[in-house]
């Protein structure tokens, strides 16, 4: 059974790095964001300090529930997004880190 967990942006990254890793890990992808801003009204929450509330992006709840399930599993999990803002977003995202 896999001991770590690694998320990667994109699934092309994930297949070509499971290639170089050993049998205990697992690379899984985020298929980008996660989650955003809920829409239109609500997205800032003006009593409680301006705190922002987000939901989790439909079409990635697959790939989170996925992820959420390997890291049940694992014994650490890396983040292993890219350098740039999107990826900084991506790996920062309280949502994701909450489910795991």
């Amino acid at each position: 059974m896999p001991k770590h967990l690694i998320v990667v942006e994109s699934p092309a990254k994930a297949k070509t790095m499971s290639k170089y890793l050993g049998k205990d890990f697992t690379c899984l992808a985020s298929y980008g964001h996660v989650r955003d801003l809920i829409p239109k009204q609500g997205a800032v929450d003006t009593e409680n300090g301006f705190g922002m509330k987000y939901q989790l992006l439909e079409k990635n709840k697959k790939h989170v529930d996925a992820i959420v399930k390997a890291m049940k599993k694992a014994d650490s999990l890396y983040l292993a997004t890219d350098t740039d803002r999107e990826g900084e977003a991506i790996s920062w995202h309280p949502r994701l880190s909450r489910r795991l």
